[in-house]
């Protein structure tokens, strides 16, 4: 796979693969093997080298969702819920690199008309 730029290609990288770690995390955390949503989340990462435009926002606005919508319970019980407090956070981080890094960006200028 080619990337635009090495930089923003890393970190496209390390994102796809935090995404696919987080749910085997979670999985693991919860003692239930869910290959629903194993699924799901190597099509998120895979949906991550999709060069189209405007992907990174959908995909920065799924991550930012989650960790919203988790937040109320993470916050509530901070004591036994401290890690799914720091993957809301690196959900945040990854959802501001998707909007705002130009070496991410950069990647994401295919227009949907075209193959």
């Amino acid at each position: 796979m080619t990337f635009k730029n090495k930089t923003g290609g890393t970190l496209i990288v390390v994102m796809a693969v935090y995404v696919v770690a987080k749910c085997l995390l979670n999985m693991a955390l919860s003692g239930h093997l869910s290959v629903t949503t194993l699924v799901i989340a190597i099509l998120e990462a895979a949906a991550f080298f999709l060069w189209r435009r405007y992907v990174n926002y959908a995909l920065a606005g799924l991550l930012a969702l989650i960790a919203i919508i988790y937040f109320p319970q993470n916050i509530a019980d901070i004591g036994s819920n401290w890690i799914y407090l720091l993957e809301g956070a690196a959900d945040i981080c990854c959802a501001a690199l998707l909007c705002f890094h130009k070496d991410v960006g950069e990647h994401y200028t295919k227009p949907w008309n075209n193959n």
